[in-house]
Parts: C-alpha cells; sequence; structure tokens
C-alpha cells in the first residue's frame, strides 16, 4: 500500500516527482563517480601500462611513486603553493570585502574588476601572467625601461622561486571569488551588532577579530574547502606557464598523473599518484563534512 492508515503517504513515496527526477544524478553519481574512483583505486595495485590488465603486484606503484623524485618535487609544490594561496587568498579577499562592505563608492564597478579574472579559464591566466612575468617585455623589461637597469624580477624562469610566480596567478585569478563568499557572509551579519559595538567604544579591528570572524565560522570553512579543492588539482596554470618547467622544478602532483597516464603510458603509475590525490581531497573534505554535518545531529 502507497498510504498509511492516517490516508497520508508513506516516507517512501512522499515528493516521488522529486525523486524520480533525481534519479539520472544519483546513477551518474554511483557509476561513474564511484564506479570511476573504485577502477581507479583497483588498477593503482596492477602492472598496467599502455591498457590496463589486472595483472597484481601490491604496492609496487605506490613505492616506485614516492621513491621518485619527480613526484616528492611534486608534492613539495603543492605543499608551498596550497598553503600560500589559502593563507594569501583568505587575508586578501577578506580585507578586500571588509573595504567593500564600507558602501563606498563605485562598489559594483570595484566588485566587477576583482571578480573579472575568475571568469577567465586557467589556461588564459597562465598565458597572461607568462606575457606579464616573461624578463624580455613584462615588468622586468617594463621597470629598467625607466631607468632601473638593476632590476630583476623573471620568477617562472628561475627554478628556486618558479612556484611563486604561479602562485601570483593563482591568487589573481581566485581572490575575487573568495571575495564575494566573504563579503555575502559580512552583508548577513545583523546591523545591530554593528551599532552595539560601535556605542561600547570596541575598535572596529577588535569587531572584526572577536565578533564578526567567529560569527563567519561556516562561510570560512566552506571557502577552505573550495580552495582547498582547487590547490590539489591544480594543473592548467602550470602548463601554461612553465609546462612544469624549469626542468622539473614546477612539478605538481596533476600534471604528474596526466603525463604518466598519456604521455609515459604507465597507467599503474597515473592511477597510483592520482589515488593519492584522491586521498588528499578526502583528508580535506571528511572533516569538512564532520564538522559541518557531524557535530550538528549531536547538538
Amino acid at each position: 500500500m502507497t498510504t498509511r492508515q492516517n490516508g497520508r503517504p508513506s516516507q517512501l513515496f512522499r515528493n516521488l516527482n522529486a525523486k524520480i527526477a533525481s534519479i539520472p544524478m544519483v546513477l551518474t553519481a554511483l557509476v561513474v563517480f564511484l564506479g570511476g574512483t573504485a577502477w581507479t583505486v583497483l588498477y593503482s595495485f596492477t602492472s598496467s601500462k599502455l591498457l590496463p590488465r589486472l595483472n597484481f603486484v601490491g604496492l609496487d606503484q605506490y613505492e616506485r611513486l614516492w621513491a621518485a623524485p619527480r613526484w616528492m618535487t611534486a608534492i613539495e609544490n603543492l605543499a608551498i603553493y596550497g598553503c600560500l594561496s589559502l593563507i594569501f587568498s583568505l587575508v586578501i579577499g577578506f580585507l578586500l570585502a571588509a573595504l567593500l562592505d564600507q558602501k563606498i563608492r563605485f562598489e559594483d564597478t570595484f566588485r566587477t574588476i576583482f571578480l573579472y579574472p575568475f571568469a577567465l579559464s586557467f589556461i588564459v591566466t597562465g598565458l597572461i601572467w607568462q606575457w606579464l612575468l616573461n624578463p624580455d617585455f613584462g615588468f622586468q623589461a617594463v621597470v629598467r625601461g625607466l631607468g632601473w637597469e638593476s632590476f630583476a624580477f623573471n620568477p617562472l624562469y628561475n627554478a628556486d622561486i618558479v612556484i611563486y610566480g604561479i602562485l601570483i596567478a593563482g591568487l589573481w585569478q581566485g581572490t575575487g571569488l573568495v571575495m564575494c563568499l566573504m563579503l555575502a557572509g559580512l552583508r548577513g551579519i545583523d546591523e545591530d551588532i554593528w551599532k552595539a559595538a560601535r556605542v561600547d567604544g570596541i575598535p572596529m579591528w577588535k569587531t572584526y577579530l572577536y565578533i564578526v570572524i567567529p560569527m563567519m565560522r561556516p562561510v570560512f570553512i566552506t571557502t577552505l574547502v573550495i580552495i582547498a579543492s582547487g590547490i590539489v588539482r591544480v594543473y592548467d596554470l602550470v602548463v601554461a606557464q612553465t609546462s612544469g618547467g624549469p626542468g622539473i622544478a614546477s612539478e605538481v602532483p596533476a600534471k604528474y598523473v596526466y603525463d604518466y597516464m598519456f604521455a609515459a603510458q604507465n597507467l599503474g603509475q597515473g592511477f597510483a599518484a592520482s589515488t593519492m590525490m584522491l586521498l588528499t581531497v578526502a583528508i580535506v573534505i571528511v572533516p569538512w563534512a564532520y564538522f559541518e554535518f557531524g557535530r550538528r545531529r549531536h547538538v
């Protein structure tokens, strides 16, 4: 029976149209995402080369992966890029949002200008900053043309600091989105809180630090997850700016996976590297899901 004794439909048949409409999405998630993930993890334990084959070799692919200097360079670059990107994106994005929240003139114009880079693809952003950081006609050439002949700023051609050149491009593109998220959070703060702080004589910086920022915890957590997931997948910027060079100085895990799966035709090694990337994403997502949903059930 589809109804209970009181005439109401059972839990299974409530919102039936919505449940039917969601079936394609659920099947896509189960088959494509979960199925593809399980398939990748399974074949990471094989010796697959050009084509996948079930020739299990245990943890050999993972041992080779963590013994490879190229992979270690990629992990080091990801750690540097990730930590600095998180810090600077949040700080700059919040400061820009706080400035725009002061009801300044031409707010819409400034908001559009700051957000516009996010509308560009990473390839376009990478090419733009490749030109800007080129020593022959970029910032260095412009400053030297003004008379400072000793000025040097060519991070993309210096293996020791190339990752910071990529970081500049990433911040330029992504900070606008962080600013919009923070601005939405600030606009959600009750105006009475600001009035009470002013009446009590609390300095503005203390109001932000001790009152506003703690109230924006969900916004900060969501922003952190968005930034972190983008950091793990960074690929386009590196390819557009340096192609992993000089040498392997700007190698990142996503490029390592692509090169081994399609260029080196070593699927087993590529699957092992992608599985480690999946583990990294899980380390980010699982704590967020627990704090956002798990703790609410216990409150």
